[in-house]
């Protein structure tokens, strides 16, 4: 009889065990999973000059060394923001137009737990459309996360919806007077294909809304991560005792 219930006590201790385990796990792989690779703003207008931002969040352990971003077509990359200790190429098809750009880590990338913003000016194109930003993110161990899937995916892509409606909502950018550009819409000093440089001529300044919209959702998301990471951590401890009390009746 003691045998028998001997028996039953450890099959419930590795059940309780097993369970903590798998919350754990189940809440930290939540809270990496909401840490996504985006592309800020989500909505703009036509024929606007728009600063957008790259977030790239850290997934794993180790280090992100590289990310490349694809260009849409619905889009023409202008300039970019310089980010010490990287490095910027773009590549070109034969138009000019610049098709994707690359920011390489020149020392040590984007740590565990951390993320970085990449901030780039681009023209939309002057009619209704949505651009889709495919996202490559490179790890040190030469892993990659490919960010090219639809929307509810687990590695989506971020979308930037073209519209007048954003109109209502932020006053027009103003006009890109003597800015110096060329025939194909490519910024004046523009780098030949593989390597980019700044561009000399000045893009019009971003509107107040523009700006708030990439930080209001940077803000969201940081609230977001912080508290999977809460729930993740607690998970864990639970998991831990839920082993321990296993250990402790087995003895």
């Amino acid at each position: 009889m003691n045998t028998a219930i001997q028996s039953v006590k450890s099959r419930f201790s590795r059940f309780a065990a097993s369970a903590g385990l798998i919350a754990a796990g189940a809440l930290l792989f939540a809270g990496m999973a909401s840490a996504h690779v985006t592309v800020k703003p989500s909505v703009s207008q036509p024929n606007a000059w728009e600063t957008y931002t790259l977030k790239v969040p850290v997934e794993k352990n180790i280090p992100t060394t590289k990310v490349a971003l694809k260009i849409p077509k619905e889009v023409v990359f202008k300039q970019y923001e310089p980010v010490p200790d990287w490095k910027v190429a773009t590549e070109k098809d034969s138009s000019g137009k610049v098709t994707t750009v690359t920011w390489s880590a020149e020392k040590d990338g984007i740590q565990a737990g951390q993320y970085q913003r990449f901030s780039f000016v681009a023209q939309n194109a002057n009619q209704n459309t949505e651009a889709a930003w495919d996202a490559f993110q490179y790890y040190s161990d030469g892993s990659i996360v490919e960010w090219t899937g639809d929307e509810g995916s687990n590695n989506p892509h971020s979308i930037t919806k073209i519209t007048t409606e954003a109109a209502s909502e932020a006053p027009a950018p103003a006009p890109a007077a003597d800015s110096g550009h060329d025939s194909a819409g490519t910024a004046a000093g523009h780098a030949t294909t593989g390597t980019a440089q700044d561009s000399t001529s000045p893009a019009p300044t971003p509107s107040p809304a523009t700006e708030a919209a990439p930080a209001a959702t940077a803000s969201a998301s940081s609230a977001t991560q912080t508290t999977a990471l809460i729930l993740s951590i607690i998970a864990i401890v639970l998991g831990a005792a839920a082993v321990g009390i296993a250990l402790k009746r087995r003895k």
